[in-house]
Protein backbone atom coordinates (compact mmCIF):
# COMPACT_ATOMS: atom_id res chain seq x y z
CA UNK A 1 0.00 0.00 0.00
CA UNK A 2 2.82 2.42 0.84
CA UNK A 3 4.52 1.78 -2.52
CA UNK A 4 1.23 2.41 -4.32
CA UNK A 5 0.68 5.66 -2.47
CA UNK A 6 4.21 6.83 -3.23
CA UNK A 7 3.75 6.02 -6.92
CA UNK A 8 0.48 7.94 -6.99
CA UNK A 9 2.16 10.87 -5.25
CA UNK A 10 4.90 10.95 -7.89
CA UNK A 11 2.37 10.75 -10.72
CA UNK A 12 0.11 13.43 -9.30
CA UNK A 13 2.80 15.92 -8.27
CA UNK A 14 5.64 15.44 -10.77
CA UNK A 15 4.42 13.54 -13.81
CA UNK A 16 0.85 14.39 -14.79
CA UNK A 17 1.29 18.18 -14.37
CA UNK A 18 4.22 18.07 -16.85
CA UNK A 19 2.80 15.44 -19.21
CA UNK A 20 2.48 16.92 -22.74
CA UNK A 21 -1.10 17.13 -23.94
CA UNK A 22 -0.69 14.57 -26.78
CA UNK A 23 0.66 12.01 -24.30
CA UNK A 24 -2.16 12.75 -21.86
CA UNK A 25 -4.70 12.30 -24.65
CA UNK A 26 -3.14 9.00 -25.74
CA UNK A 27 -2.90 7.73 -22.17
CA UNK A 28 -6.60 8.38 -21.54
CA UNK A 29 -7.51 6.76 -24.85
CA UNK A 30 -5.42 3.68 -24.05
CA UNK A 31 -6.89 3.33 -20.55
CA UNK A 32 -10.18 2.29 -22.15
CA UNK A 33 -8.58 -0.48 -24.21
CA UNK A 34 -8.93 -4.11 -22.99
CA UNK A 35 -5.14 -4.53 -23.05
CA UNK A 36 -4.26 -1.23 -21.44
CA UNK A 37 -1.79 -3.06 -19.17
CA UNK A 38 0.53 -3.28 -22.18
CA UNK A 39 1.27 0.45 -22.14
CA UNK A 40 4.19 1.90 -20.22
CA UNK A 41 3.40 4.10 -17.23
CA UNK A 42 3.52 7.87 -17.48
CA UNK A 43 6.44 8.13 -15.05
CA UNK A 44 8.43 5.71 -17.19
CA UNK A 45 7.61 7.85 -20.20
CA UNK A 46 8.91 10.91 -18.37
CA UNK A 47 12.14 9.04 -17.57
CA UNK A 48 12.64 7.99 -21.21
CA UNK A 49 11.94 11.51 -22.44
CA UNK A 50 14.63 13.02 -20.23
CA UNK A 51 17.11 10.21 -20.95
CA UNK A 52 16.77 10.66 -24.71
CA UNK A 53 17.34 14.40 -24.39
CA UNK A 54 20.38 13.93 -22.14
CA UNK A 55 21.82 11.52 -24.71
CA UNK A 56 21.04 13.83 -27.63
CA UNK A 57 19.58 10.72 -29.24
CA UNK A 58 18.66 10.95 -32.89
CA UNK A 59 18.41 7.42 -34.33
CA UNK A 60 16.33 5.04 -32.22
CA UNK A 61 14.44 1.75 -32.37
CA UNK A 62 11.37 0.45 -30.59
CA UNK A 63 10.42 -3.23 -30.47
CA UNK A 64 6.82 -3.47 -29.35
CA UNK A 65 4.62 -0.42 -29.90
CA UNK A 66 1.04 -1.18 -28.77
CA UNK A 67 -0.94 2.09 -29.04
CA UNK A 68 2.23 4.16 -29.06
CA UNK A 69 2.66 5.91 -25.70
CA UNK A 70 6.38 5.14 -25.47
CA UNK A 71 6.70 5.76 -29.21
CA UNK A 72 5.13 9.20 -28.92
CA UNK A 73 7.28 9.92 -25.87
CA UNK A 74 10.36 9.16 -27.93
CA UNK A 75 9.18 11.09 -30.97
CA UNK A 76 8.54 14.20 -28.86
CA UNK A 77 12.03 13.96 -27.34
CA UNK A 78 13.93 13.58 -30.62
CA UNK A 79 14.98 16.50 -32.84
CA UNK A 80 12.90 17.19 -35.94
CA UNK A 81 15.20 15.07 -38.10
CA UNK A 82 15.27 12.20 -35.59
CA UNK A 83 14.16 8.73 -36.62
CA UNK A 84 12.46 5.78 -34.90
CA UNK A 85 12.34 2.32 -36.42
CA UNK A 86 9.20 0.92 -34.75
CA UNK A 87 8.09 -2.71 -34.93
CA UNK A 88 4.96 -4.48 -33.76
CA UNK A 89 3.03 -7.56 -34.88
CA UNK A 90 -0.29 -5.71 -34.60
CA UNK A 91 -0.86 -2.60 -36.67
CA UNK A 92 -4.43 -2.37 -35.36
CA UNK A 93 -3.15 -1.24 -31.96
CA UNK A 94 -0.72 1.24 -33.55
CA UNK A 95 -3.55 2.72 -35.62
CA UNK A 96 -5.46 3.53 -32.42
CA UNK A 97 -2.83 6.02 -31.34
CA UNK A 98 -1.58 7.16 -34.75
CA UNK A 99 -4.08 10.03 -35.19
CA UNK A 100 -2.76 11.57 -31.96
CA UNK A 101 0.85 11.02 -33.08
CA UNK A 102 0.02 12.65 -36.40
CA UNK A 103 -1.73 15.56 -34.71
CA UNK A 104 1.34 16.07 -32.52
CA UNK A 105 3.38 16.66 -35.68
CA UNK A 106 5.90 13.85 -35.15
CA UNK A 107 4.62 11.10 -37.47
CA UNK A 108 7.38 11.86 -39.99
CA UNK A 109 9.97 10.59 -37.49
CA UNK A 110 8.45 7.08 -37.39
CA UNK A 111 9.17 4.16 -39.70
CA UNK A 112 6.59 1.58 -38.61
CA UNK A 113 7.03 -2.07 -39.62
CA UNK A 114 4.22 -4.54 -39.01
CA UNK A 115 5.33 -8.09 -38.23
CA UNK A 116 7.83 -10.00 -36.10
CA UNK A 117 10.93 -8.05 -35.12
CA UNK A 118 13.52 -10.83 -35.39
CA UNK A 119 13.59 -11.00 -39.22
CA UNK A 120 14.01 -7.23 -39.39
CA UNK A 121 16.79 -7.34 -36.80
CA UNK A 122 18.55 -10.16 -38.66
CA UNK A 123 18.44 -8.12 -41.85
CA UNK A 124 19.89 -5.11 -40.07
CA UNK A 125 22.66 -7.14 -38.42
CA UNK A 126 23.61 -8.72 -41.75
CA UNK A 127 24.71 -5.29 -43.05
CA UNK A 128 27.72 -3.99 -41.13
CA UNK A 129 26.82 -0.38 -41.86
CA UNK A 130 23.99 -0.78 -39.35
CA UNK A 131 26.29 -1.95 -36.56
CA UNK A 132 26.50 0.70 -33.87
CA UNK A 133 24.11 2.98 -35.74
CA UNK A 134 21.38 3.35 -33.10
CA UNK A 135 21.61 5.70 -30.14
CA UNK A 136 18.77 4.12 -28.18
CA UNK A 137 16.75 0.90 -28.47
CA UNK A 138 13.62 0.24 -26.39
CA UNK A 139 12.45 -3.37 -26.09
CA UNK A 140 8.89 -4.02 -24.92
CA UNK A 141 7.57 -6.97 -26.92
CA UNK A 142 7.19 -10.72 -26.38
CA UNK A 143 9.23 -11.51 -23.29
CA UNK A 144 10.14 -15.02 -24.46
CA UNK A 145 12.29 -13.42 -27.15
CA UNK A 146 14.13 -10.92 -24.94
CA UNK A 147 17.33 -13.00 -25.03
CA UNK A 148 17.07 -13.31 -28.80
CA UNK A 149 16.54 -9.58 -29.12
CA UNK A 150 19.56 -8.85 -26.96
CA UNK A 151 21.85 -10.96 -29.14
CA UNK A 152 20.96 -8.73 -32.05
CA UNK A 153 20.40 -5.25 -30.65
CA UNK A 154 23.74 -5.29 -28.82
CA UNK A 155 25.30 -5.23 -32.29
CA UNK A 156 23.09 -2.40 -33.50
CA UNK A 157 23.35 0.07 -30.60
CA UNK A 158 26.44 2.26 -30.60
CA UNK A 159 29.14 2.14 -27.95
CA UNK A 160 27.86 4.55 -25.30
CA UNK A 161 24.31 4.02 -26.50
CA UNK A 162 21.52 2.59 -24.38
CA UNK A 163 19.15 -0.37 -24.61
CA UNK A 164 16.06 -0.23 -22.40
CA UNK A 165 14.25 -3.42 -21.44
CA UNK A 166 10.74 -2.92 -20.09
CA UNK A 167 8.87 -5.11 -17.57
CA UNK A 168 12.00 -6.50 -15.91
CA UNK A 169 10.13 -6.79 -12.60
CA UNK A 170 7.18 -8.44 -14.34
CA UNK A 171 4.45 -7.47 -11.89
CA UNK A 172 6.60 -8.56 -8.97
CA UNK A 173 6.58 -12.24 -9.98
CA UNK A 174 10.37 -12.26 -10.36
CA UNK A 175 10.62 -12.56 -6.58
CA UNK A 176 8.30 -15.55 -6.35
CA UNK A 177 9.66 -18.97 -5.47
CA UNK A 178 11.01 -20.82 -8.53
CA UNK A 179 8.74 -23.71 -7.54
CA UNK A 180 5.59 -21.65 -7.89
CA UNK A 181 3.60 -23.12 -10.73
CA UNK A 182 1.99 -20.83 -13.30
CA UNK A 183 -1.79 -20.99 -13.56
CA UNK A 184 -3.37 -23.32 -16.07
CA UNK A 185 -5.22 -20.55 -17.87
CA UNK A 186 -3.58 -19.48 -21.11
CA UNK A 187 -5.05 -16.02 -20.58
CA UNK A 188 -2.80 -15.31 -17.61
CA UNK A 189 0.39 -13.98 -19.19
CA UNK A 190 1.84 -12.77 -15.90
CA UNK A 191 3.52 -15.97 -14.75
CA UNK A 192 3.80 -17.46 -18.23
CA UNK A 193 6.61 -15.01 -19.03
CA UNK A 194 8.02 -14.84 -15.50
CA UNK A 195 10.87 -17.27 -16.18
CA UNK A 196 11.85 -15.53 -19.41
CA UNK A 197 12.21 -12.21 -17.57
CA UNK A 198 14.26 -13.89 -14.82
CA UNK A 199 16.60 -15.36 -17.44
CA UNK A 200 17.05 -11.95 -19.03
CA UNK A 201 17.88 -10.36 -15.68
CA UNK A 202 20.47 -13.07 -14.95
CA UNK A 203 22.05 -12.69 -18.36
CA UNK A 204 22.30 -8.91 -18.26
CA UNK A 205 24.17 -9.03 -14.95
CA UNK A 206 27.00 -11.11 -16.44
CA UNK A 207 27.20 -9.43 -19.86
CA UNK A 208 30.54 -7.61 -19.74
CA UNK A 209 29.70 -5.58 -22.85
CA UNK A 210 27.26 -3.43 -20.89
CA UNK A 211 26.75 -1.65 -17.62
CA UNK A 212 23.24 -1.83 -16.23
CA UNK A 213 20.80 -0.02 -13.99
CA UNK A 214 17.52 -1.68 -13.06
CA UNK A 215 14.92 0.79 -11.87
CA UNK A 216 11.59 0.14 -10.09
CA UNK A 217 9.78 2.56 -12.40
CA UNK A 218 6.55 1.33 -13.93
CA UNK A 219 6.85 -2.45 -14.11
CA UNK A 220 10.63 -2.21 -13.94
CA UNK A 221 12.99 -0.97 -16.62
CA UNK A 222 16.60 -2.03 -17.04
CA UNK A 223 18.88 0.41 -18.83
CA UNK A 224 21.95 -1.10 -20.49
CA UNK A 225 24.75 1.17 -21.66
CA UNK A 226 26.99 -0.49 -24.22
CA UNK A 227 30.65 -0.46 -23.24
CA UNK A 228 32.18 -2.37 -26.16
Amino acid sequence: MVCYLITQYILNTSVYPREPHPLKELRHLTENHPRSYMAISADEGQLLNMLLKLMNAKNTMEIGVYTGYSLLTTALALPDDGKILAMDINREYYDIGFPIIEKAGVAHKIDFREGPALPVLDQLVSDEKNHGSFDFIFVDADKNNYLNYHKRVIELVKVGGVIGYDNTLWYGTVVESPNDEPPSSDDDIIRIFRDAVRELNKMLVVDKRIEICQLPVGDGITLCRRLA
